[in-house]
């Protein structure tokens, strides 16, 4: 795989993350937060190396390794990252549902009614 296809590939994963991120529609907002996710996970891999290399292993009764072998840690990160992607994105999509049921919008914009409102002197308000 070319190291210029994987990084055209996490330009685009990321310019597609953030134009739906930053649109009005909360269920894009959310599959534009995975997408991010996805091209930050694509990033860390690609970092970590492309090409095949021979498995971490010491030979019995070696010091040391005598060649050059993989690196196993990019891809455990980025195993985790993937998980906790998902759970993040499974409960972003409940949280939307559930705002999106309680209010009746599903427009960014419009859920501004749910802010407090400002104090005197624009100072940002607080909840009750």
């Amino acid at each position: 795989m070319s190291v210029l296809a994987v990084a055209a590939t996490v330009g685009v994963v990321a310019g597609v993350g953030l134009y739906l991120t930053m649109s009005r529609d909360l269920l894009r907002i959310v599959i534009g937060l995975a997408m991010l996710g996805s091209a930050a996970n694509l990033f860390v891999f690609a970092a970590g190396r492309l090409g095949s290399g021979a498995p971490p292993l010491v030979a019995h009764g070696a010091d040391s390794i005598a060649h050059a072998v993989a690196n196993p840690l990019p891809q455990a990160l980025v195993l985790t990252a993937i998980v906790i992607g998902f759970a993040l994105a499974c409960f972003s999509v409940a949280l939307a549902l559930a705002l999106q049921k309680r209010t009746g919008e599903a427009d960014a914009d419009a859920l501004q009614f749910a802010e407090p409102p400002a104090k005197a002197g624009g100072d940002p308000g607080v909840l009750p």
